[in-house]
């Protein structure tokens, strides 16, 4: 193995060896804490054009299997890793992670203090950093971020036929998870792309909309908060994470960037109605502005045990809800699988009201 550099926007350099695709990246550094799931994370379109840390010491011991990607081609712009096994052990596993890597075209680098690198981020903030093969290279970081919604959502509609409800699936960079979990409850769906506005929503004539996760900054897609309200003003309407972000957007709340996000699978979140703690899968760099919420709207759902932040949020009047964390988690824990299972419930009761109403 050739040896490599992660050198950050901000001066720290972290030497190791490179694995995967055989070129350089730059991207924004983030770390993720859970403990598995490494599969499920590099394909997660939500991170898209950033560099993830992974806090757990050694990753590939289970190896790469062919069910769990959540998506078809990885968006992420690189890996870093502690300890690197390339002798996986699982009865599913089809390939190595460092092969998995370079398969996606994704470049990593492995033999890095990912301690003392979280230990940097956490200090100075979400960074952008630089992998490459060179010591003390010089690069540019660019003048305007990349639209990363755009580059990870389909576009074409997609459709998927079952018994149930028809949900419409708004992609912003959707894990197939979500999709999954729609299929399980017997739902049809329609993804459509990002950009789709109200009028062809209403001619897909849907029991509910599912705005979905993604990449970046919410703030990006404010052209279409118009859009956003329409739909989720007409349809019953679940957000989740950045769906939930441009929910509360289109109705006037406001965002703000983390110092260095909630990404894991063990962040605990209070269920206010009820006092009861879950313990939920996160991946976001921004989280909605608590003073920023009319209360004359939105009621506040769910919060953050560690640092108070919204994780939720319900309409006073209208068939909306928004989480901040993935219910259907995969990887992570399954403590609120339930708001998909109960999202589904609530359009089908709506529909078969208006159907005895007609």
């Amino acid at each position: 193995m050739q040896n490599g550099y992660l050198t950050l926007e901000t001066g720290e350099v972290f030497e190791g060896v490179l694995i995967g695709a055989e070129k350089e990246s730059l991207g924004e550094v983030v770390f993720n804490t859970s403990m598995t799931g490494y599969q499920e994370i590099i394909t997660d379109p939500s991170y898209a054009g950033q560099i993830i840390t992974f806090c757990y010491p050694i990753i590939g011991n289970y190896g790469i299997n062919a069910i769990d990607d959540e998506s078809i081609t990885p968006a992420l712009s690189g890996v870093i890793i502690g300890d690197l096994c390339e002798t996986p052990s699982h009865y599913q596993s089809v390939n190595k992670f460092s092969e998995k890597l370079k398969q996606a075209g994704v470049p990593g680098i492995a033999g890095i203090d990912t301690r003392l690198l979280v230990k940097t981020i956490r200090s100075r903030g979400t960074v952008k950093g630089y992998l490459s093969k060179n010591n003390n290279c010089e690069y540019s970081l660019p003048d305007k971020a990349s639209f990363w919604v755009e580059k990870v959502s389909t576009k074409k509609i997609q459709n998927f036929k079952n018994k149930g409800p028809h949900v419409v699936l708004m992609d912003y960079g959707f894990k197939k998870s979500i999709l999954n979990a729609l299929l399980d409850e017997n739902c049809a769906v329609t993804i459509v792309p990002y950009n789709t506005p109200y009028e062809k929503i209403k001619a897909l004539n849907p029991d509910g909309v599912l705005f979905s996760n993604g990449p970046g900054d919410p703030m990006e897609l404010k052209k279409w908060f118009p859009e956003i309200k329409k739909i989720s003003q007409n349809y019953p309407s679940l957000g989740i994470c950045l769906g939930h972000q441009l929910i509360a957007l289109a109705y006037g709340a406001k965002t703000t960037k983390l110092a260095y996000g909630h990404r894991g699978g063990n962040h605990p979140v209070k269920e206010l109605t009820t006092g009861k703690v879950k313990i939920t899968a996160q991946n976001h760099g921004y989280v909605v502005v608590d003073e920023s919420i009319d209360t004359k709207v939105f009621d506040v759902s769910y919060r953050n045990v560690n640092d108070r932040s919204i994780e939720g949020l319900i309409h006073k009047s209208h068939p909306i809800q928004t989480v901040q964390f993935h219910p259907e988690a995969h990887p992570g824990p399954s403590d609120t699988e339930y708001i998909l299972k109960d999202f589904v419930i609530q359009i089908a009761s709506i529909g078969e009201t208006v159907y005895a109403i007609k």
